[in-house]
């Protein structure tokens, strides 16, 4: 399995750093795209959605995805950001008040056409941050996606040595508060660093990477409550070693939309 693992990232971190620093915008938005339908298939499976069901979500989806992009290609990436902002902020609303009431009641949710969203505002949102903040700055994308990873890698190896504390035993028994205030304590030294790079304010880089650590949590938790009322181990197997597309976007999937819209309100308060 760890042999796996490694040869897969062997192929995937390279492809990605390829992806993310040569090619053109459009085409990076349209991977993505793609990538996406990938994650909602995973998704339609974990809830159990039927075939035909599952087939119109991702033609919905597929349409609905290439008719943003022409919109994109023909007003320029200005009008992408703007119409993304409603969306980032029903996801941020989403995670920040939905998702932990879900998690405190861990309850299925049984209501086909609302499972049918909850797809959407998982990957949707997530997508089209990845494609502003490509085309803002593809190191702004590198610096804030590696938030998570230094989070998660900080957190798996505090809970390790010093993991006492479950933090949602019913849930994911392996994580601890003590690999958590590991996670923030990682990033809170990297963040100092990525404020200095990009010569941003401290506080205000701080503030949106805790933001950003935490809701990785929240949504890894809200991956791993759903798998397990799915009875399932991974999301998918498309990436061996790894699991599926979701098993490896959930962290981002609930923090880097609202990253980008506390970023976007911040360079408005910048500007005034």
């Amino acid at each position: 399995m760890l042999k796996t693992r490694i040869i897969t990232s062997l192929f995937l971190i390279p492809s990605f750093f390829a992806a993310l620093f040569l090619l053109p915008s459009m085409v990076w938005a349209g991977l993505l795209l793609g990538i996406s339908i990938i994650a909602l298939y995973e998704w339609a499976q974990m809830i159990k959605l039927g075939k035909i069901a599952t087939q119109l979500y991702l033609l919905a989806t597929i349409v609905s995805g290439t008719i943003i992009l022409w919109f994109a290609n023909q007003f320029g990436s200005h009008w992408l950001v703007y119409r993304s902002l409603d969306l980032f902020i029903i996801a941020s609303v989403f995670w920040l008040l939905a998702v932990p009431f879900l998690l405190c009641k861990n309850k299925r949710i049984k209501h086909p056409l609302i499972n049918v969203i909850i797809g959407w505002l998982l990957v949707l949102p997530l997508w089209l941050s990845l494609v502003c903040l490509r085309i803002a700055d593809p190191w702004l994308l590198l610096g804030l996606t590696a938030t998570v990873w230094i989070a998660d890698s900080a957190a798996y190896f505090a809970g390790k040595q010093f993991g006492k504390h479950k933090l949602a035993p019913t849930i994911s028994p392996g994580k601890t508060w003590e690999g958590v205030l590991g996670g923030l304590f990682a990033v809170t030294i990297y963040g100092c660093v990525l404020a200095a790079y990009f010569a941003l304010p401290v506080l205000v880089t701080l503030l949106i990477l805790w933001v950003m650590t935490i809701l990785s949590v929240v949504g890894d938790l809200f991956e791993s409550m759903m798998k397990r009322q799915s009875n399932l181990k991974d999301s998918g197997n498309i990436l061996p070693g790894h699991g599926g597309i979701l098993d490896r976007i959930d962290g981002l999937t609930s923090s880097l939309p609202i990253a980008v819209l506390m970023i976007y309100i911040y360079s408005l308060l910048h500007a005034a």
